[in-house]
């Protein structure tokens, strides 16, 4: 038996007040799980049209199911282990703007649509240079957003009442000024009238926001104990964390119109995003990076091996409260709270997310994550950040392409990785390691800077390199945290 509303119970809305650009298993599994929320609570009275913003999609499936599917959450929480589902039936249709068009840009005529909610990837935000407003639709998103703009704005002829509030989930740094920045530069593309400009600016609410949840996606197992439980199959069953956090930067009508607080969701609305948005990418992001290197070489090819083995879970957690959450901008206590949140979303059991999936362009994220945390902590303690420091050190050493005799799939730059490859094959003396230090250190068209000037620096990681080449990377932990051998059994 398929999932349908005739044989799930769900919670009927008739309103359509939300335009969905995405009908992927991220913002199934944490925008319309949200949405589901507001509604069973009696908040919010929500009813979303789902449209593929790409040529390809989940429109059609949803349509098979009535809009319905599940969200099961699967993790640690507080401690406890979290195996739940629900039915999710906020959706209400699925649109194909490339096959159903007049179908997709007639939603511009609803006059109690109110929200444009998307996911469309990083790369979805961005200008493309051969949209054209007669295109039905744009290839682009921002281009397809104009379009429907100008619609609306045509249809309900300049009435300001009928602006929209843009909630976009895609992650990228002040998404929603980028996005109101493009569809203002289409407009003036496409030669549209001034006064448009001015609707687009003055009656619509372009939201940043910041989004996390892990949502791996569909698992053929849960589907199938779904089925045997519950009776019914679905094919498009989401598995995510129970963890989510959606922090949303905007004015104060926003938050009474989206009544997440109210339903007590972990959804939080602020004047600034910036602080928030720090503390996910130094704590979240940069624990990952840091992490990768050292535990990979240990021997980990998952996070949840990395956390969950004594020397390197001591490493984690010293990092995230000693170097990383001393230096934030937001408070000790939310930090503290955030960073407990990410270390119990590490060890959960149920998703496999792999060190070498983690392990991409390291050097450059460890430049945006890691690289700003070290700065600021040499700023305001006038030393170098030891566990930081190592990391760095074992960054290199990872680049050295060899665990063990195992070779490590790189995946870099390739001028990077030659570098690394070429300074390797140098380093067969202690001046050889000095030598790779001081130029890695050095590469300023990299860094933004010369590190090697950084006091200390060269030291710290040619110190980490040695230990690690020498006697492992177990040991060199050991002696980091002067640990003795016998931790494990002390810990019984």
């Amino acid at each position: 038996m398929k999932l349908s509303r005739g044989n799930a119970e769900s919670h009927s809305v008739q309103v359509e007040n939300v335009l969905q650009f995405g009908e992927g298993v991220f913002l199934r599994g944490f925008v319309d799980w949200q949405i589901q929320k507001m509604n069973e609570n009696g908040h919010f009275n929500g009813s979303v049209v789902a449209v593929n913003p790409r040529r390809t999609g989940n429109a059609p499936k949803l349509n098979e199911q009535d809009g319905l599917f599940t969200v099961s959450l699967q993790g640690l929480q507080h401690g406890e282990i979290v195996k739940t589902s629900s039915v999710v039936s906020c959706v209400q249709r699925g649109v194909h703007p490339y096959k159903q068009y007049d179908e997709y840009i007639k939603i511009a005529e609803n006059e109690n649509l109110r929200f444009i909610i998307s996911n469309t990837t990083e790369a979805g935000i961005a200008f493309r240079e051969e949209d054209k407003l007669e295109d039905q639709p744009q290839e682009s998103f921002p281009g397809k957003v104009a379009a429907f703009l100008y619609h609306r704005y045509q249809f309900f002829k300049g009435d300001e009442t009928k602006g929209l509030i843009f909630l976009p989930c895609e992650l990228l740094d002040q998404n929603g000024e980028k996005l109101k920045a493009y569809v203002l530069r289409y407009a003036e593309k496409w030669d549209l009238e001034k006064e448009f400009s001015t609707w687009v600016q003055c009656a619509n609410t372009f939201c940043s926001t910041l989004v996390d949840r892990i949502v791996p996606g569909y698992s053929e197992e849960e589907a199938g104990r779904i089925q045997e439980e519950e009776g019914y199959k679905d094919r498009l069953l989401v598995v995510a964390e129970p963890f989510y956090q959606w922090v949303i930067e905007a004015p104060s009508f926003v938050r009474e119109e989206f009544p997440a607080e109210k339903a007590m969701l972990n959804v939080k609305f602020v004047d600034d995003i910036t602080p928030y948005a720090l503390q996910k990418v130094r704590i979240l992001n940069g624990l990952h990076t840091a992490m990768m290197p050292i535990a990979y070489l240990a021997g980990c090819n998952t996070v949840r091996e990395a956390i969950c083995s004594p020397h390197i879970g001591i490493f984690i957690r010293a990092l995230a409260y000693d170097e990383i959450i001393p230096v934030l901008s937001v408070s000790k206590e939310e930090a503290s709270a955030f960073a407990e949140a990410v270390l119990e979303r590490f060890q959960n059991p149920f998703i496999r997310h792999d060190l070498l999936s983690i392990s991409l362009n390291s050097l450059t994220k460890f430049k945006a994550r890691n690289l700003p945390t070290l700065r600021e902590y040499v700023e305001k303690y006038r030393k170098v950040p030891k566990l930081l420091s190592f990391s760095l050190g074992a960054l290199f050493v990872f680049y050295k392409g060899k665990r063990g005799e195992e070779k490590i799939p790189l995946s870099d730059q390739e001028e990077l990785i030659e570098l690394f490859q070429s300074l390797w094959e140098k380093s067969n003396s202690e001046k050889g390691i000095q030598h790779l230090v001081s130029t890695a250190l050095s590469l300023e068209e990299h860094w933004g800077e010369d590190l090697s000037k950084i006091p200390g620096l060269a030291n710290a990681v040619e110190s980490a390199i040695l230990q690690i080449e020498e006697a492992g990377m177990e040991n060199a932990l050991k002696k980091l945290f002067h640990l003795s051998t016998t931790y494990k059994e002390s810990r019984k």
